[in-house]
């Protein structure tokens, strides 16, 4: 099997694995260097609270806190939002359900009613309505909807503001609350040319990351009323996340906020020449409606090869996938991918599928 934590593939030159690998920018890094700092556990770090305060207005929300990772981030809000025993409606595909080592059982002790989406993976009123039971005592209590966007394994498709507040008035009306996971809000804002707040309004607490296209090097955000991040705050404690002079790392999040969201774009438009690109090689299938922001699916069962098999031989073009087997291959264009990188990629699965 090939092993994608294989140090020796980390100095390829094209990263295509995730948005996670991008590197901190100079002003980042100059921004860490001079940042000024307090203990955070004590609400006395300057940047974090202004990080904090910058990114609860970015969502709509009146206010937020600064946790290590989106992970974190999407378990505190279920800790904030649940008790033991009760019921998370989620979406099957989603990235709390599939990469989040089962967190939510383990730790916050709910169930999750993992529930297939429509025909891209991603939930909708409707599908969620269906997944509703009537009030019953053999039945937990379902006390929460959790949302995804962009949907990382759809390919990073959008959920549109329609959608998340037709789920949201669904969800309401069942005294139910919406957490959305939006590790990559951004990338759905900038896809859709709307303020981010737009896509948030119809959620009762919001996460997102830091640490993937915007490039800074650590960190999350959860976002939602104060009573809400008032009780995360206490639950990030307890999972000891309470960090201490954290403003080294918020320093590097308000420039990824004020200076790292409109030029999503240009990954964007990378992973659209990547697509194509793709879907012109005969032997490659590439659903290209759902390349809609910095992702590019695409599947090998016409080369009758399966994932591990391909990977190595991209690697030997100093080219890194992700896999999703049994056939499938995620590329992801980032901060640290630039068009030039996008052409040696086609030409090199051109040369891969040629050469089979």
């Amino acid at each position: 099997m090939f092993d994608i934590l294989n140090k020796d593939l980390y100095r390829k030159k094209i990263d295509l694995r995730s948005d996670t690998v991008t590197l901190p920018t100079d002003e980042m890094r100059e921004a860490m260097r001079n940042a000024e700092v307090g203990d955070d556990v004590y609400q006395e770090d300057p940047t974090v609270i202004r990080l904090e305060r910058l990114a609860a207005e970015k969502m709509g929300k009146e206010a937020a806190l600064f946790v290590p990772s989106g992970t974190m981030g999407n378990l505190l809000a279920v800790l904030a939002h649940c008790q033991r025993g009760e019921e998370i409606i989620l979406g099957a595909e989603s990235h709390i359900n599939y990469y989040e080592v089962g967190g939510i059982s383990a730790v916050a002790g709910v169930i999750p009613n993992a529930i297939p989406g429509d025909s891209k993976k991603a939930l909708t009123s409707q599908t969620i309505e269906k997944a509703l039971r009537e009030e019953n005592i053999h039945y937990p209590e379902t006390t929460l909807i959790c949302l995804e966007n962009t949907h990382n394994r759809a390919g990073g498709t959008i959920c549109s503001p329609q959608v998340t507040k037709e789920i949201y008035q669904l969800a309401h009306r069942r005294n139910i609350h919406v957490h959305l996971d939006g590790a990559r809000i951004f990338d759905a804002a900038v896809a859709l040319n709307l303020e981010s707040a737009m896509l948030t309004k119809d959620v009762d607490s919001v996460m997102f990351c830091l640490s993937k296209g915007l490039s800074a090097p650590v960190g999350s955000i959860l976002a939602g009323s104060k009573r809400f991040i008032k009780k995360a705050r206490k639950q990030r404690k307890m999972l000891g996340g309470g960090m201490r002079q954290a403003g080294i790392l918020a320093a590097a999040g308000i420039i990824a906020l004020e200076k790292m969201v409109e030029r999503l774009e240009e990954d964007h438009k990378n992973a659209r020449i990547l697509g194509e690109g793709l879907a012109d090689i005969g032997e490659i299938e590439v659903d290209l409606d759902t390349v809609q922001t910095n992702m590019v699916y695409f599947d090998l069962q016409k080369l009758s090869m399966n994932t591990y098999q391909f990977l190595p031989k991209l690697a030997e073009h100093n080219i890194l996938g992700s896999p999703r087997p049994p056939t499938q291959v995620r590329l992801v264009t980032h901060y640290g991918i630039s068009k030039e990188d996008v052409y040696d990629t086609i030409k090199a699965i051109k040369n891969i599928v040629k050469n089979l």
